[in-house]
């Protein structure tokens, strides 16, 4: 038996949740989307659709992978996020 405790390993990073935070809304709209799993606020109005876009895509993709947020690794979520945003025109 070893006389030195095992080193606790730090938990890995999970994603539970998603946040879309517009900046560039400047028409006095308050735009506001709520999903099991994510929440997008603000922005114009292409923007908004953007981001609720590729939130979306990104979870049926995942959905698709049999994998939830929590289920996938941090940088995967990432990639798949900036896949899925379409570029703006």
């Amino acid at each position: 038996m070893s006389r030195h405790p095992a080193k606790k390993q730090p938990p890995k990073p999970k994603v539970s949740g998603l946040l879309g935070l517009g900046l560039d809304g400047r028409d006095g709209h308050k735009r506001i989307t709520r999903g099991e799993k994510f929440a997008i606020v603000g922005g114009s109005s292409e923007t908004h659709e953007r981001m609720t876009e590729g939130i979306v895509k990104t979870l049926e993709k995942l959905s698709h992978k049999g994998k939830t947020l929590e289920d996938a690794e941090p940088a995967e979520v990432a990639d798949l996020l900036r896949e899925n945003i379409p570029d703006k025109k």
